[in-house]
C-alpha cells in the first residue's frame, strides 16, 4: 500500500471519528413557569421532589397570582343559562385543572374539591373566585338552586358531577348528571 493511500485512509478515518463522537448536550435550562412548578412539589423546598404527586397539594407561600384571574366560572348558575351549561362547564374546569398541574382531579368532598379549585394547589391559581356567588358560607359549590354539588370521582381523570335538581334531593327522578 502506498504511503500516500495510508494517509488518506487514516484522515477519511479521523473524520468519520471527530464527526460520530459523542459530545456533551448543551445545558438545558427550564422555562419560568416550570421551575417554578418543581419548586412548588418539593418538600420543604429543600429539593427533593416528592416521591408521588398530591392531588391537593397546598398551596404555595405568598399571596395567589392576581394577575391573571380566571374567568372559567363566569356563567355558572347564569339565569342565561341551564344546568346542563352549568354541568359542562364544570367539567371545563376540572379539564383545565390537570392539564394545569399535568395531573389528576382534586379529590375529597365538595369543600375539599371547592378549596383546591379557588387556589389551595400547587399553582395556586383560582379556577373559580373564592367570592363566586355559587360558593355557599360551608366552602362548597352549589347548584342553581343551592344544593352543593355532589362529586363522584371514577377515576383520577373522570369526574361524575351531580345536580340534586329543583327538588333539592340527591338521587331522585330530576337529578341531573353528567358522567364523562
Amino acid at each position: 500500500m502506498s504511503r500516500r493511500l495510508y494517509i488518506f485512509l487514516v484522515l477519511v478515518l479521523a473524520v468519520v471519528a471527530w464527526r460520530f463522537w459523542p459530545r456533551p448536550a448543551p445545558p438545558w435550562h427550564p422555562p419560568a413557569a416550570l421551575a417554578a412548578a418543581t419548586r412548588a412539589l418539593t418538600l420543604g423546598g429543600a429539593g427533593r421532589i416528592a416521591p408521588h404527586a398530591n392531588p391537593n397539594p397546598r398551596a404555595p407561600d405568598g399571596p395567589p397570582n392576581e394577575d391573571a384571574p380566571s374567568h372559567l366560572a363566569d356563567n355558572l348558575n347564569s339565569p342565561a343559562t341551564d344546568i346542563h351549561a352549568d354541568l359542562r362547564l364544570l367539567h371545563d374546569i376540572f379539564v383545565n385543572y390537570r392539564s394545569a398541574v399535568k395531573g389528576q382531579n382534586p379529590i375529597g368532598e365538595n369543600v375539599d374539591i371547592t378549596a383546591v379549585l379557588t387556589g389551595r394547589n400547587a399553582l395556586g391559581f383560582a379556577f373559580i373566585p373564592k367570592d363566586h356567588p355559587a360558593i355557599n358560607a360551608n366552602g362548597e359549590l352549589c347548584d342553581r338552586w343551592g344544593t352543593p354539588f355532589f362529586f363522584h370521582q371514577l377515576s383520577g381523570e373522570l369526574m361524575e358531577i351531580r345536580s340534586a335538581g329543583p327538588d333539592r334531593k340527591l338521587y331522585t327522578a330530576d337529578d341531573q348528571v353528567l358522567s364523562p
